[in-house]
């Protein structure tokens, strides 16, 4: 099993230039279904779980080829309607494929999904709305079963944002008949994103990116050319590594308008963030403050860059409170960090960080892919050096990472023992 070796205490410089967002790939992908005609899209990432999702979408008879122009896929034939536990288990977003499996074919059985261990994250909410559009649904050993001649249009209201959800209920409706509303709806960038390929596509959705989104279905849709968004979390992780190691490191192919939240964070503490047009530069500081965040859906502090901050607040004088309000069971990082001498406890939802704390080289575990990424940027500020067994977490959401960080500067390398 391949393990990282970063060996710590050197600074980053240069440009590291983030690559697309695999948040927006897995159900931009996951659209293929919907059409017989071509769908080409670029600025996909190659990443685990992206290869994960286009091993189940080949499994169910889409034809897919990769390039250096883009990926390129085609609905041939249904090769079936089930998309089993295999290729399911280790990837939450594989269960996208069943809303558009019933409305192209009235039936699909899809397992219940898997993914990082952070929390229950239940399809509820999933299930609920496909049932108020009228498919008939029951979960047998496992499996949900769903049934449909025609998804009709319905008002859905979520009882919290949910993306997957949101995301499902997008794809699902686009072929429905008549008009579907969405309320409570997810306002993430890649819901937007997911919306500009299914307009392309022939779709009708308006509101995307707002907490109301309307769907008028309509009878078929075609191919389309997309490039998909930049990944906001992979950007915001560097950002944190130009906080903690930078001396003027530039991230490039961001948006930094799908990021102010964290930006204004880590200007907060004491950083001097220089932002650009379609880049961020940044430079680390010896004299950050400690401050509270708390996780919220778009446009609030992301989930998937707390254990990021939580790294940089190691380094910060004070007392932190960081606060997770998304996933039940996130701090599993917690315990790794402090192997490598920060001071951290839990307190129910919450996780005080008491800095600075010097951080020093250990061999530890990653738990989750954005865990593995905060294991990442403290081993790139820590004394000695650092292994981090289960790399696959890693590899599920970024691409070249060490290729990137080392051309920045840091001493970082893949090995098997």
């Amino acid at each position: 099993m391949e393990k990282l070796r970063i060996q710590g205490g050197h600074m980053l410089s240069g440009k590291v230039r983030v690559g697309g967002a695999k948040n927006a790939a897995l159900p931009e992908l996951a659209a293929t279904l919907l059409t017989d005609e071509p769908v080409r899209l670029t600025n996909v990432p190659a990443v685990r779980d992206v290869a994960t999702i286009i091993r189940l979408l080949e499994h169910l008879g889409v034809q897919i080829e990769r390039d250096a122009n883009g990926t390129h896929s085609r609905l041939c034939a249904f090769n079936g309607t089930e998309a089993p536990y295999d290729l399911v288990k280790t990837m939450r977003a594989s269960f996208l494929v069943l809303g558009p499996l019933l409305v192209r074919t009235g039936r699909a059985r899809v397992s219940l999904p898997g993914g990082c261990a952070i929390g229950a994250r239940p399809v509820d909410q999933h299930l609920s709305a496909l049932t108020q559009l009228g498919a008939n649904l029951r979960v047998e050993k496992g499996y949900v079963i769903a049934e449909a001649q025609r998804l009709n249009g319905s008002e859905v209201t979520f009882s919290s944002p949910t993306v997957g959800g949101t995301e499902h209920l997008m794809l699902a409706a686009s072929l429905a008949q008549g008009t579907t509303v969405l309320r409570n709806a997810a306002c993430e960038p890649e819901v937007a994103d997911l919306a500009i390929l299914l307009n392309l596509m022939g779709a009708r959705i308006e509101g995307a990116g707002s907490d109301t989104i309307e769907i008028r279905g309509v009878s078929e849709l075609g191919g389309a050319d997309h490039k998909i968004l930049p990944d906001r979390i992979e950007a915001g992780t560097y950002l944190v590594a130009g906080a903690l190691k930078g001396d003027r490191l530039e991230i490039a192919n961001c948006r930094p308008a799908h990021l102010e939240a964290v930006i204004n964070k880590v200007q907060e503490i004491g950083a001097n963030i220089e932002p650009g047009d379609g880049s961020l530069c940044i430079s680390a500081s010896t004299d950050y403050r400690a401050s509270n965040t708390r996780t919220e859906p778009h446009p609030g502090f992301p989930t998937d860059m707390q254990a990021q901050y939580m790294t940089l607040m190691t380094q910060a004088v004070g007392t932190a409170t960081v606060t997770e309000t998304i996933f039940e069971n996130r701090f599993m990082h917690v315990p790794e960090l402090n192997r490598m001498g920060a001071d951290i406890t839990i307190d129910g939802h919450s996780a005080i960080v008491r800095g600075p704390r010097q951080l020093g080289g250990a061999r530890v575990m990653a738990t989750d892919l954005r865990a593995s990424a905060s294991l990442v940027l403290a081993g790139l500020v820590a004394e000695g050096e650092t292994i981090i067994d289960r790399l696959y977490h890693l590899d599920r959401g970024y691409e070249s990472l060490v290729e990137k960080l080392g051309a920045a500067g840091a001493k970082v390398e893949r090995f098997r023992e």
